[in-house]
């Protein structure tokens, strides 16, 4: 079968959404994670929630769902956002940063100015040893 040419890659896509996200290290994730200030926002999967473990406090918003949940007008709208109004920062984060690049480059261009992702993802955070819990984390509530 044929195959049509892409007028951009998913490795274009996250590049470009790379050179303009704010991307935290994992020194940077782990000091905002400790203040407690920042709402720390799960991408991932559920599967992968369960599989690999979670950051603990941090909220899950399936990325498809992630512009519906922290748009006000939306009927998908969750409470978990409600700081994110206010300019809350946000910390995006997926397996390995390339979900959370393009999730980060959206909120940006819905107006949100204090989103940031992780560099490498949970996998890093993981590796780095920083903490990390067996369970799921709580849905938002509606």
């Amino acid at each position: 079968m044929p195959t049509t040419p892409l007028k951009k890659t998913s490795r274009q896509l996250v590049d470009e959404a790379m050179a303009l996200v704010r991307t935290l290290n994992l020194d940077e994730a782990r000091a905002a994670h400790a203040e407690g200030r920042a709402l720390f926002v799960d991408l991932r999967d559920v599967r992968e929630l369960e599989r690999e473990g979670v950051v603990p406090g941090a909220v899950h918003a399936p990325r498809g769902m992630l512009e519906f949940w922290v748009d006000p007008a939306s009927p998908y709208f969750h409470m978990a956002f409600e700081g994110t109004k206010e300019g809350q920062p946000m910390v995006l984060f997926c397996a390995a940063g390339w979900r959370s690049a393009l999730a980060a480059r959206s909120l940006l261009e819905m107006g949100f100015d204090n989103v940031s992702h992780i560099d490498g993802g949970f996998t890093a955070w993981k590796a780095a040893g920083a903490p990390v819990a067996d369970k799921a984390p709580p849905k938002p509530k509606a």
